[in-house]
């Protein structure tokens, strides 16, 4: 994953702050269920905001281990707050195909 730019993390961070969380990590913690629906909101949105419900005294360690997990950025971790971003996959596109090598 390409590391972003400080202007680009600025830009991230103004945005963020509009944002309402969208997930919540609560009893279950980081699960296999949590996890999935990160990475599906990641999938959706550029910026996803999470609150720590729970484990709030761990929020330092768990912040980046799901940035990890998803594979996606930390852009800013704020009292119970944290802030995730993962660019989305290039699309093609169809004005300028790639070249098929025939």
């Amino acid at each position: 994953m390409e590391p972003l730019s400080s202007s680009q993390i600025s830009k991230f961070k103004s945005t963020a702050q509009l944002l309402e969380p969208m997930l919540k990590i609560g009893k279950a913690g980081l699960s296999d269920g949590f996890i999935r629906s990160v990475d599906t909101a990641l999938a959706l949105h550029p910026l996803v905001k999470i609150k720590f419900s729970e484990f709030k005294e761990q929020k330092k360690e768990l912040a980046p281990q799901l940035a990890a997990q998803t594979s996606s950025h930390l852009i800013m971790r704020v009292g119970n707050v944290m802030v995730l971003h993962r660019p989305r996959p290039a699309a093609a596109n169809p004005r300028n195909p790639e070249p098929s090598g025939d």
